[in-house]
């Protein structure tokens, strides 16, 4: 069998896991079994869309609790990194400028199961995360991404 990933989170992203688990084992797994114990009274199941719509939606609850538990089991919290302050690591927020045309953006870098773009909470596998870790305030580092290499200036680390 093959090596366990590990998950890297923060305590408030493990927090929204358990949350969404205890969510799909009580309440949506039994919304899903309801809709099933409906759609059989319709009659024939063959024919019956409420029923197949049903169980579809009964296997996608019951594959994302197992990816859910997974992830739990294997999450790995980051923890508050003692060492060198102005160094980017998982769980911290970064401030980089975009050179030379200096546009300015902020992403606090985290495990791959609470990236969230939109939020400004990035992967640590993604390119740009991969890039920037390990360096410190005022480097300038060259980021391959898929449109083509950028170069930005790290201008904070918190």
């Amino acid at each position: 069998m093959s090596e366990e990933k590990s998950y890297y989170m923060t305590e408030e992203g493990l927090q929204k896991l358990e949350d969404e688990l205890k969510y799909l084992k009580t309440e949506k797994r039994q919304e899903v079994v309801e809709r099933i114990k409906i759609a059989r009274g319709f009659g024939d199941l063959s024919e019956n869309s409420e029923y197949d719509a049903a169980k579809d939606e009964q296997a996608f609850v019951e594959s994302r609790i197992s990816q859910v538990e997974n992830m739990i089991r294997n999450a790995e919290i980051i923890e508050s990194d003692a060492g060198n302050s102005d160094e980017v690591s998982l769980g911290k927020s970064v401030t980089f400028q975009e050179l030379p045309d200096g546009d300015e953006e902020t992403y606090t870098i985290v495990g791959s199961a609470e990236a969230d773009p939109f939020e400004g909470k990035i992967s640590n596998d993604s390119p740009m995360a991969k890039s920037l870790l390990g360096h410190t305030i005022g480097e300038k580092v060259t980021v391959a991404t898929p449109g083509g290499e950028i170069n930005v200036k790290i201008v904070n680390v918190e």
